[in-house]
């Protein structure tokens, strides 16, 4: 929103507090002079005058970014799956989730501009953060590369409209906020990749089956993620819960396709890693009770800690870890090169070991 609409919103909202002050001075002062009583008239006309205005160019708001935005948007068809992606820049490069590509390495993708469905090849898919690039085989005049915020100015309570194509409906807008920040959000192998990624954009607007891979924008017309996947509720049975939505943020989407653009793969994840295969094991009561080491990576962060096959991992620095989600989630709060204390359990004894954390 520019300055000029955000100064006018203030005004009305000014107004409007100036007439609930205006209905309560004349109705607590018998005295008001009929003077007094013409400009309260006069101060109400004008801020009932003012709100619709306000409304209009908040709606005027939304109409600029869906027209400036929506054209970056596209609906990609794989064999068996349905999602959507951003233009990234206009050699034909898009940007999507993982969980849409899977394992196909071709795709038909239609803009919100075109009548026919172009193709498009696979560049490089990276599960571990759920993100994809493909391209274009032709790139059609017109193409248009949507802007990618700075997550860093991302907050909470922002307005957002959700882009792509739920359940199939092409060029779909749906309307939220950002309800947090910082989310650290484990997915489902079933219905994404089974990747745990660190700082989720949450939002209340509405994402729904096809919306993965397509854009949150703000009402810069920013791209501030890419939504994801949508928060189960097991009282629901595992049905999506209501206005819970999570979406990569834009640094992420840029850091990861920017590598895959200019090498064909991912080179510099930022994803910590301990080099380990794991397995959660359970206690005598069948619930999860830590995490067992199956292998150690030669030379990786475990084995110059001293780990080896059959320890079972309880704690990281001083987070409890019983499950393999649970390391994840305290990884993906950290960085590679970061050093962390690893509470293990070796042969019935409790052990302690400092790690310096190597890279996923």
């Amino acid at each position: 929103m520019d300055a000029s609409r955000t100064r006018a919103l203030g005004r009305a909202v000014a107004a409007a507090a100036l007439v609930c002050c205006a209905v309560l001075a004349a109705g607590c002062s018998p005295s008001a002079s009929p003077a007094a009583q013409d400009t309260d008239t006069d101060t109400a006309a004008t801020a009932r005058a003012a709100l619709p205005m306000a409304a209009n160019d908040l709606q005027s708001d939304y109409q600029k970014v869906i027209k400036n935005v929506l054209p970056s948007v596209v609906q990609i068809q794989a064999s068996h799956d349905l999602g959507s992606g951003v233009v990234y820049d206009d050699k034909g490069h898009i940007v999507t989730n993982a969980h849409v590509v899977r394992s196909e390495k071709t795709f038909k993708v239609t803009t919100a501009n075109s009548e026919e469905p172009l193709t498009a090849s696979l560049v490089y898919s990276y599960p571990q953060q759920d993100l994809a690039v493909i391209k274009l085989d032709k790139v059609p005049s017109g193409l248009r590369a949507a802007t990618f915020a700075d997550s860093e100015k991302v907050e909470v309570g922002q307005i957002v409209l959700a882009m792509g194509s739920p359940l199939g409906l092409s060029s779909s807008v749906t309307q939220g906020i950002v309800s947090a920040t910082g989310r650290t959000v484990s997915e489902t192998a079933g219905g994404g990749t089974g990747a745990t990624i660190a700082n989720m954009v949450q939002t209340s607007a509405a994402i729904n089956p096809g919306n993965s891979g397509g854009a949150l924008v703000n009402l810069d017309g920013q791209i501030i993620g890419i939504p994801t996947l949508a928060a189960a509720d097991p009282d629901l049975g595992g049905s999506a819960a209501p206005g819970i939505g999570f979406a990569i943020p834009a640094s992420m989407v840029k850091t990861i396709a920017d590598q895959i653009i200019k090498n064909g793969k991912v080179v510099d994840s930022g994803r910590a890693a301990l080099g380990i295969t794991a397995r959660t094991v359970v206690d005598d009561h069948y619930q999860p009770a830590g995490v067992a080491v199956v292998s150690v990576k030669s030379g990786g962060s475990a084995d110059k800690a001293g780990l080896r096959p059959g320890d079972i991992i309880t704690k990281l620095d001083d987070v409890p870890i019983n499950t393999i989600t649970s390391l994840s989630e305290a990884l993906a709060a950290d960085k590679p090169g970061q050093k962390t204390t690893v509470t293990y359990q070796r042969a019935g004894a409790e052990r302690t070991a400092n790690a310096t954390l190597g890279e996923q």
